[in-house]
């Protein structure tokens, strides 16, 4: 069977094959540090309790179905028992502070279907694409950020990749891995963050190596040394079988100017929020008990004054069409194109962001192939009919 590669994200194949617990980054003014474990000795002090209010309020009002508040002047950024996916920002009044809390849980439960992905490799790309749209979050609509996990561990790399405006999309090399650790899954290698615009003359590129395999933790570290900034990031899933119950994370940054009772504050804010989180995937905890984007922003600039910046509600969106397949295959020699029809009588891809798959014979291409004008490489040029 003779497969090749057309395109970044399409395979050409001659029949159709479906391819491809720890502390937070703590808040520092200098430099990205591991905070220790919060243990049980820290008891089940008021910190608990605002939890289980937080938690107890988001399913009365869920139950209840109850109204918006007109005097609540933050009614609008509210998501009840995160039913809907959200990306949140806000600010701290001095402007010191940004924070973006996210709930995915819903893409992520859409790419275990597209994908057929088990526990492991949804929690790989729930983490990852958690990041991507925190990342993103306060780009322009049109900006993409990519983020690649170059690995050699047997989930074979992951992808995922967010714009602006919250669109989504993803795959890992082995979406149906056994049961192993997160960390073993992805073993060694690097961390790849690629920035673009459409407008750009060329994208953005950042590397660094994966140092513990835990997704979150390892783009943090690209943050501080490749981008040079201070900020704490957390993203985590929690998934039951083939349910993804809680997804999302969280990205906390310190801006120009930032006063250090600012940073002080919010370090202690963040040490409330492991403790109130209560496990080792923070903030899945938070998330699987209700707690919202809005909520968690509220915890880690309490006493800040958090302004809101803006919400969105992310979602996947995937941009493959015939025509970027015809576009793939003009990539090609026309040897290898004739290779495969004379083998196979047709040509069938994959994509690997949604699954779909496209399927041309012979006449079909022949006649996209003559319609199609300019240079296949150059998206300014290419013309897929001609027009």
């Amino acid at each position: 069977m003779k497969i090749s590669s057309c395109s970044k994200h399409f395979l050409v194949m001659a029949t159709t094959i479906t391819l491809l617990g720890r502390p937070v980054v703590a808040f520092s003014p200098s430099r990205i540090v591991a905070t220790r474990r919060f243990s049980g000795w820290l008891g089940l002090s008021s910190v608990q309790r605002k939890t289980a209010r937080y938690s107890s309020t988001s399913s009365d009002e869920n139950d209840k179905g109850a109204a918006v508040d007109p005097s609540d002047a933050l009614a609008e950024y509210r998501n009840q028992g995160n039913r809907r996916d959200q990306v949140f920002s806000a600010i701290s009044k001095d402007g010191g502070v940004k924070v973006t809390a996210a709930t995915i849980r819903n893409a992520v439960n859409d790419m275990m279907i597209q994908h057929e992905m088990n526990a492991v490799s949804a929690d790989a790309l729930g983490r990852t694409a958690a990041c991507g749209l925190l990342m993103s979050n306060g780009m322009q609509e049109e900006q993409t950020v990519q983020i690649t996990l170059n690995t050699d561990g047997p989930i074979r790399g992951v992808i995922a990749i967010a714009s602006g405006k919250g669109e989504l999309k993803g795959y890992v090399g082995a979406p149906a891995l056994g049961d192993m650790h997160l960390k073993e899954a992805i073993g060694k290698g690097s961390v790849q963050i690629v920035k673009n615009h459409p407008d750009w003359p060329s994208p953005y590129n950042g590397i660094t190596q994966v140092r513990h395999g835990d997704v979150d933790r390892d783009i943090g570290i690209y943050l501080a040394e490749s981008e040079q900034r201070t900020c704490a990031l957390a993203a985590a899933t929690s998934v039951n079988g083939i349910l993804c119950t809680a997804a999302g994370g969280y990205l906390v940054e310190q801006l120009p100017g930032v006063e250090s009772e600012t940073v002080e504050i919010v370090a202690k804010n963040l040490a409330k929020l492991v403790e109130m989180d209560g496990g080792d995937s923070l903030p899945a905890g938070l998330l699987h008990k209700g707690v919202t984007p809005l909520e968690i922003a509220e915890i880690i600039l309490d006493g800040l004054d958090m302004q809101p910046l803006q919400q969105i509600e992310p979602g996947l969106a995937c941009e493959c069409s015939e025509d970027r397949l015809v576009r793939a295959l003009l990539l090609l020699s026309r040897e290898e194109v004739d290779d495969i029809l004379e083998k196979q009588e047709k040509i069938e891809a994959r994509c690997h962001f949604c699954g779909k798959v496209y399927r041309m014979g012979p006449d079909e291409i022949e006649k996209r192939f003559e319609a199609a004008k300019g240079d296949p490489s150059k998206d300014s040029e290419f013309k897929p009919s001609g027009n």
